[in-house]
């Protein structure tokens, strides 16, 4: 879990604020928000400005293993410290229960052969780490009645391809979270179970029991979690604002803002161009406007856009009902789903910050194409980078490093 996205400028900035506070902080690790691969254009630049700014630092990734293998060389090229992979099966049929789908070469896989894909994967990558002397850390989840038992084997394989420590930990599965375990009443299992699977483990690696399970972007030590002394609002000032109005997208000056940079700043970056192509009506969800920046489920409302060579052109707001009323309460709103997906009936894709299974499902039947590569970003910078990519000229991570600014 995480509280903000970052660019990378924003990142070893955020590090810098700290280690100022915290001179003592040894180690960096880029966690999230996703799956850190995901987009590791983005991920690579903040690890070359961290270690340029701060050579004493250890770096550390954390990743579910599915794209390590293309980057492994360059991890260890930026000299990181170590990984952390997270493996919850050796065989296919249990991770099938796990993972329900991958997005993998543009592609979405489901079933057992997505988990075949991914733990193929995630042990080609541990396998090419170790080659490299790159330590590596496992992390499992224990899932009672799912892959408790299981994780006996995980333990032994890790072990024997060279994981440094495995760290076996419970399952946290309170409705609050609003993950899917939590929502379908999976239970967590109990302190006595965890304890007896640790000391059944046969491998010879290293086990790790002071896990507390801390939020992506904690800060300081353990159990002394100080991340909200360094949000970016407390660390920068607020970057200027963009208001949408229908058929058209105006830059609003915030108040007491400079109307231009002093000498020693860098001018905004202006929006992208819409890249030559077809015509493209694009939905959007936004809590203000600015920013791709709201859950599908919560949205009570479309921002549609029409994209082309001449620029963005906001078409309207389509008011809906959210069919997410909680975290305990989500999906089951058939009628208010129904009329959601009625409502993006002409639009290609609409891009949010998240997305459940069952909506990302239903509108891929519908044809419209879900897509949560740009949460955070400012929608008239996202919009021409969706397009680049649809337009064959860049990848996803590219596009999305773009849009980043």
């Amino acid at each position: 879990m995480v509280s903000e996205l970052l660019s990378p400028e924003q990142a070893a900035l955020k590090v810098s604020a700290v280690k100022e506070k915290i001179p003592q902080m040894t180690v960096l690790g880029i966690a999230g928000p996703g799956d850190p691969l995901a987009n590791p254009a983005r991920t690579f630049e903040t690890c070359r400005q961290v270690a340029a700014s701060h050579p004493d630092l250890q770096l550390c990734l954390s990743t579910n293993g599915l794209n390590l293998p293309d980057v492994v060389d360059e991890i260890a090229e930026l000299k990181v410290h170590h990984v952390t992979i997270t493996i919850n099966a050796t065989d296919p049929e249990v991770g099938a229960k796990i993972y329900p789908w991958i997005y993998w070469n543009n592609r979405r896989i489901t079933g057992k052969k997505a988990a075949q894909i991914l733990i193929e994967r995630q042990f080609k990558g541990l396998e090419m780490l170790v080659e490299r002397g790159i330590l590596v850390k496992v992390n499992s989840v224990m899932i009672p009645g799912v892959n408790d038992e299981h994780l006996k084997e995980v333990n032994k394989k890790v072990s024997d391809m060279g994981a440094f420590l495995h760290n076996i930990m419970p399952l946290l599965s309170e409705p609050e979270h609003g993950t899917y375990y939590g929502l379908m009443g999976q239970r967590n299992p109990t302190d006595e179970e965890l304890r007896d699977l640790r000391e059944s483990c046969e491998g010879d690696v290293e086990q790790m029991t002071h896990c507390r399970q801390c939020r992506a972007d904690a800060v300081g030590m353990l159990g002394e979690d100080r991340g909200e002394e360094f949000t970016l609002d407390k660390i920068q000032p607020p970057n200027p604002v963009f208001n949408g109005g229908v058929g058209k997208i105006i830059p609003i000056a915030m108040s007491g803002a400079p109307s231009a940079p002093a000498a020693n700043e860098e001018a905004p970056k202006a929006a992208p161009a819409v890249p030559a192509g077809p015509k493209r009506r694009l939905a959007v969800t936004s809590e203000g406007g600015i920013r791709i920046d709201q859950h599908f489920g919560h949205a009570k409302r479309f921002l549609v856009y029409d994209a082309d060579a001449h620029g963005l052109t906001l078409v309207e707001e389509r008011a809906i009902d959210n069919y997410c009323t909680g975290d305990n309460e989500c999906g089951d709103k058939e009628s208010a789903l129904d009329f959601a997906l009625k409502s993006l009936g002409d639009c290609e894709a609409v891009l949010c910050q998240r997305i459940g299974f069952a909506p990302w499902e239903r509108l891929e039947e519908a044809g419209v194409k879900p897509v949560n590569a740009h949460a955070g970003e400012i929608i008239e910078f996202a919009l021409p980078a969706f397009c680049r990519t649809q337009n064959g000229l860049e990848s996803d991570a590219e596009a999305s490093q773009q849009a980043a600014g």
